[in-house]
């Protein structure tokens, strides 16, 4: 959620980061409403006072045995006047802060500006791409004939977008998952987390899941309004909601391997195939609570996590800075890492790390103590898949298909798979 002060004081610089972002919020609209949020407000305050002018008069004409009737009359409809002008008050603030909640981040400076996706700039390649002498084929070919994955059970007892994975495959997907955790938290600092996959409506609130996307969730059908996470961004973040964080414990960097369910709302048609885009995923998700000064530092950390963890399995890569078009709704600035995959011969994207500044901080309520000031302020919150295990796993069979069907595994996974290095069909 953004600054109310810098909605109501300056609501140009919202207007004009709207259009960068292609937004069709009209911010007049919010203007509208706080100009009559401050018109209701200063009626009241003039009914209030006159209420207190004419308080004392009326106790001064009873106490000298004089009508006061004319007065109590009025007391009456002022009386009636503030209460109709409080619940009016209370619609229009509801109405202010609805409009606040739907209302995406601002993208900081360096974020370059564009429509969609075909102006995100590449910052950076990694790594060479396999050079194949025969044709290479994509994951669920291979992975369904060496008896890894089956999407036709899958589809039996859950329907589309589902998959099983059995035996060298269930184990690569784990190994990949204990990999990416051992990397985040023995080489970058974070501490590991088991969140609870079932959350509830202010958790998705504070995140900014809701009120804006709740199509893209799955909740459950009962009166306790809980829903499955999406991410475990949602769970880590909401750790510290409506809490001050001693600014000395900044940074605070969790991760978390958690399943992740999507209801993909929007995606008909778009991989049906394999397991690019599915109802549930595991995914390694990182989060840092950091000092305002130092967010942007903390963001090109992560992207290097994130990225760590395809450089050592020798995948190659590319990270992309979003343009304004193609943002998040919660970010301000977001960089995406696209690992190559030959059988489908494009870059596909595998992490997304993001700074949401203290957009997230505002609407959870999470700020932080400085040591020289009394006044509390919000942290920067920050997320980034390090990385979705589910397309990692895609990866390696890609990248690591041999001519004969079978899959060599990469060498950093082979203390995970028991000292297994090529998957053959049997």
């Amino acid at each position: 959620m953004l600054d109310l002060k810098l909605m109501q004081n300056a609501p140009e610089v919202v207007r004009e980061a709207l259009d960068k972002r292609n937004s069709k919020i009209d911010v007049q609209e919010f203007t509208d409403l706080d100009d009559k949020r401050k018109a209701l407000i200063a009626e009241v305050e003039s009914l209030k006072a006159e209420q207190n002018k004419v308080g004392p008069e009326i106790a001064k004409r009873k106490k000298a045995g004089q009508d006061a009737s004319d007065l109590l009359k009025r007391m009456g409809e002022v009386s009636g006047r503030v209460k109709e002008l409080d619940r009016e008050l209370a619609e229009v603030e509801k109405a202010e802060k609805d409009w606040m909640m739907a209302v995406p981040n601002i993208p900081h400076a360096s974020v370059p500006v564009g429509v969609s996706e075909e102006d995100n700039p590449v910052l950076r390649y990694w790594g060479e791409k396999p050079a194949f002498d025969f044709a290479p084929k994509e994951h669920w070919e291979i992975g369904t004939a060496l008896g890894g994955l089956d999407f036709e059970c899958a589809a039996k007892l859950a329907g589309a977008r589902f998959s099983i994975s059995f035996g060298w495959c269930a184990r690569l997907e784990r190994a990949l998952a204990q990999f990416m955790l051992d990397t985040q938290t023995g080489e970058r600092g974070y501490t590991e987390v088991i969140p609870p996959f079932i959350v509830n409506k202010a958790t998705m609130t504070g995140t900014g899941q809701l009120p804006k996307f709740e199509e893209d969730l799955f909740k459950l059908t009962d009166e306790r309004e809980l829903y499955l996470i999406p991410t475990a961004e949602v769970p880590l973040t909401n750790i510290y909601a409506g809490e001050v964080i001693p600014e000395e414990k900044l940074p605070v960097k969790f991760c978390a391997q958690t399943p992740c369910f999507r209801s993909e709302a929007g995606s008909y048609g778009k991989d049906t195939k394999g397991l690019i885009r599915q109802h549930q995923f595991y995914k390694v998700e990182m989060v840092n609570f950091a000092h305002p000064d130092h967010s942007y530092e903390a963001l090109e950390d992560m992207t290097r996590s994130a990225e760590r963890i395809l450089e050592k399995l020798n995948l190659p890569y590319r990270t992309i800075t979003l343009c304004t078009g193609d943002m998040g709704f919660g970010a301000a600035k977001t960089y995406d890492i696209e690992v190559w995959l030959p059988g489908q011969d494009k870059y596909r994207e595998i992490s997304s790390c993001s700074n949401c500044e203290d957009f997230q901080a505002r609407r959870a309520n999470i700020k932080f103590q400085p040591k020289d000031s009394k006044k509390k302020l919000f942290v920067h919150t920050l997320n980034g898949s390090g990385l979705a295990v589910g397309r990692c796993l895609v990866a390696v069979i890609e990248n690591y298909q041999q001519a004969d069907g079978s899959i060599v595994i990469p060498e950093a996974l082979r203390p995970y798979m028991g000292g297994l290095e090529v998957v053959k069909a049997e």
